[in-house]
């Protein structure tokens, strides 16, 4: 919330509304309460007989890496050469016909067939008890501050664990007290393992066995295969469970195996006595570098007390500051929790300064987190979660995504020149947190898409028009998207992208590829000028040509203006297709315009491109509506995308939305990506849901963007007040974030607008589509009121710092 605000809705008392629970048994990994404090990730897991907490951090991986075959990958020039050679001939219907392309396919996908690198599960805590004892009854996430609380019977009363991740510390905490809220015990048992699919060529972990501590270290070795070289040492990180003041036993309890009698007490597991309550922290450090110092202290058993009820205390404090950073209240509830419990998950899964998420984020246990090794995919999996954080005014939560592309800027640029021979930099289909020389996916298919490096570098972009912050786009943002747009303008003035192969004078994008539709044709024919591209291209270029203005970098940046200037002039149309309801926008030229897709990509004008929406002129707003409505989506990656194109163009069925994310969520309450359709990429025996047990699908926590997207819009500078909200059901949002570094709030009730408020943070001029057409408006600044010209938009010149409200 601004400073000087008065707020009018209680943020973190609307999340309070919204708890996520779960009756009875938890026991999928998919099922379990998520904790986390951006860097940690817990999943609370309930057993009939155990509470079961498994722990992953965005920091640790498995850091090995495969970069063989160098000179085989060749040059682009030399791999196109020769495909453009078959393609002259005419003789191959399809690239996958010649033997010479099918073995180069395997030979570039082989250093990604690697099981590594991916995020190494941490290790899991298991607190067991007698089920002729205890009874678990499920669990209750209360969002608003963190905290899990599972229910047990316990002797036929009623106890509770509490479970909260400290928001200072990669720590755990665990109470538990009974219905007067004494404290309890009623647990037998403890135990530590580290993941079982940890591979067994890893060193065996280092166990740590005391009177009140059970815990291992694991080394995470950068190479593994004899002969093989790596730069940067091993990694570790170590999971310790203490128990202040609790005796743990080495009592072995009888059990069988192949009905033979053994004693079942694993080295890493004990018998608790001797505590009245339960008093238990877990701590998950990790380290860069092979070796960690000496755990951390732990509070004693007459502080542990104490410790906990400051560090519970500090987590509220931080969980609120959060919560009033923006807030809605709405009518419509559905919509509501799916707002808060998004943001929250956004919460536990991000956090400045530590490695940024894949795609399954910081949660992850055996093969649960590692699909497509979790790493991060730049053709929208992995920018897709970072869009809520922009209108959401959590600009914080962006940073990781900041320090990625930076990450990546050197392997991007490596590519652009040993691969390409071009300027700039071209950042890669697929990669990783550690060091790369190489791209991870050099792959002529999806390695071949150009939309990616435009659109690897636009959230630096929205970063700065959301926030107006002058220094981070010089210091941060410029950098990367220069070095974009040189590659991009290299890459569209070589010969090969112009002249008698396309019959025109234009510079076009080829050859490319259609993000998640086609590979390489024979023909080409869907190979060049791809919708993605194209879209992106202009808006990347549209963003130097301004950075350079704000930054005053106009004669400095001359070369590579001139050249942008003779792109532009000669730009490729967007690719048409003629309907019986009219023309519509199709994902590349030759592609028939209902074509089963698997991303939107026919409608990226409208969002990534930002090329239309509400405000286009009439004709352009129409082909966008149609467009949307031709083209055909079979899900999987979807849910957030297309949805949020369709409230940027004022057609979005939120009813149908929110049908949408029930059938994609999950029992923890986060949404999976489910097939919706077959005659795509899926048949009539796909499994409509496998990727839903892979793990917690990261990238749809920007769920809350497209509820944003329907209270208020200003992706082109006007704000618009619920541009896709119905007028029957009552709003209110409060310090969403708009273009030029304004926070808005307003209300709908009874269908009008009520309450407007905007706070600048850097002044500037203020432009409003006027909620109030023919009406007199009043403006307030302070105590002065006056009354404006009923104009169809509100031009409001303001200060920084300074708040007005409308009405």
């Amino acid at each position: 919330m601004h400073k000087s605000h008065r707020p009018l809705i209680d943020s973190q008392a609307q999340a309070a509304r919204h708890p996520i629970t779960h009756k009875g048994p938890s026991v999928a990994f998919t099922s379990g309460a998520l904790l986390g404090n951006g860097g940690m990730g817990v999943v609370v897991c309930v057993r009939p007989d155990a509470i079961v907490l498994h722990f992953g951090h965005n920091n640790v991986w498995d850091i090995r890496l495969a970069e063989n075959n160098r000179e085989a990958i060749g040059t682009f020039a030399e791999i196109f050469a020769k495909v453009d050679a078959i393609s002259k001939s005419g003789l191959a219907k399809s690239l996958k016909d010649e033997p010479w392309f099918n073995q180069y396919l395997k030979m570039t996908a082989e250093n990604y067939s690697h099981p590594y690198p991916r995020p190494m599960p941490c290790g899991t805590v298991v607190l067991g008890f007698d089920r002729k004892r205890c009874e678990p009854l499920g669990y209750r996430l209360d969002i608003a501050t963190g905290v899990c609380r599972v229910d047990l019977l316990d002797n036929g009363n009623k106890a509770a664990v509490e479970i909260f991740a400290d928001s200072q510390r990669d720590r755990l905490w665990v109470t538990c007290v009974d219905e007067a809220g004494s404290p309890c015990q009623p647990f037998n048992r403890i135990r530590v393992l580290p993941d079982p699919k940890t591979p067994a060529e890893f060193p065996k972990p280092q166990l740590h066995q005391s009177a009140d501590e059970l815990g291992f270290t694991q080394v995470l070795p950068r190479v593994t295969e004899p002969g093989r070289q790596a730069p940067g040492e091993d990694h570790c990180f170590r999971l310790m469970a203490r128990l202040p003041g609790a005796r743990l036993s080495e009592e072995q309890w009888p059990g069988h195996k192949n009905g033979e009698f053994v004693d079942t007490m694993d080295p890493l597991e004990r018998a608790i006595a001797g505590q009245p309550g339960l008093a238990l922290i877990v701590d998950l450090e990790q380290a860069d570098r092979p070796v960690l110092p000496p755990p951390p202290s732990a509070p004693t058993a007459e502080s542990f007390d104490t410790q906990c009820q400051s560090v519970r205390a500090a987590n509220e404090q931080s969980w609120q500051n959060y919560w009033n950073q923006s807030a809605v209240a709405l009518a419509d509830t559905e919509l509501e929790d799916i707002w808060y419990r998004n943001l929250y998950f956004m919460k536990c899964a991000v956090r400045p300064g530590v490695t940024c998420p894949g795609l399954f984020a910081n949660w992850s246990y055996r093969d649960k987190g590692s699909a497509w090794h979790g790493d991060y995919h730049m053709n929208y999996n992995t920018q897709q979660p970072f869009w809520v954080t922009f209108s959401s005014n959590h600009l914080e939560l962006n940073l990781p995504y900041v320090d990625l592309v930076e990450h990546l800027m050197p392997v991007s640029q490596l590519t652009a020149r040993d691969y390409y021979g071009l300027r700039g930099a071209y950042f890669p289909h697929s990669a990783y947190p550690m060091p790369m020389s190489l791209a991870p996916y050099p792959v002529p298919t999806w390695g071949w898409e150009i939309c990616e490096t435009p659109w690897t570098v636009q959230g630096l972009w929205w970063h700065y028009t959301y926030s107006m912050d002058t220094h981070f786009l010089r210091d941060r943002a410029f950098g990367p998207i220069r070095e974009s747009c040189r590659f991009i303008a290299d890459y569209m003035l070589r010969p090969d992208a112009r002249g008698q192969r396309f019959g025109d004078d234009r510079y076009h994008v080829f050859p490319s590829v259609t993000p998640e539709l086609f590979g390489l044709r024979a023909d080409f024919k869907t190979n060049y000028d791809v919708l993605a591209d194209l879209t992106l291209i202009r808006f990347v270029f549209r963003a130097f040509r301004e950075a350079c203005a704000v930054l005053g970098k106009e004669k400095e940046e001359s070369e590579l203006l001139a050249d942008i200037t003779t792109v532009l002039e000669h730009f490729p149309p967007h690719p048409t297709a003629d309907t019986p309801a009219g023309p519509v926008w199709i994902a590349a030229p030759d592609i028939h315009p209902q074509v089963v897709q698997n991303v939107p990509a026919s409608t990226m004008t409208i969002f990534p491109g930002e090329e239309h929406g509400l405000h286009s002129p009439p004709d352009e707003l129409a082909m966008a509506r149609r467009s949307l409505a031709t083209q055909r989506n079979e899900g999987g990656n979807e849910l957030v995308f297309l949805n949020l194109q369709k409230a940027r163009v004022g057609v979005l069925d939120l009813d149908a939305f929110k049908r949408q994310v029930d059938y994609c969520k999950l029992p923890n309450g986060t949404s999976a990506d489910m097939v919706l359709q077959t005659k795509g990429r899926y048949s009539d025996t796909t499994n409509f849901d496998y990727m839903a047990p892979m793990g917690i699908w990261f990238e749809n926590f920007a769920l809350p963007a497209v509820i944003n997207e329907c209270l208020m819009q200003s992706w082109d500078g006007l704000i618009h007040l619920f541009p896709n909200w119905p007028t029957g059901s009552d709003a209110a949002f409060q310090d969403l974030r708009a273009v030029g570094a304004f926070l808005v709030s307003a209300r709908l009730v009874g269908g009008k607008v009520l309450n407007v408020r905007i706070a600048s943070d850097k002044g500037g001029t203020c432009r409003l589509h006027n909620p109030w057409p023919g009406a007199t408006v009043q403006l307030r600044r302070g105590e002065s009121v006056q009354k404006l010209v009923p104009n169809d938009v509100l031009s409001l010149s303001m200060s920084p710092g300074e708040i007005v409200e409308l009405e």
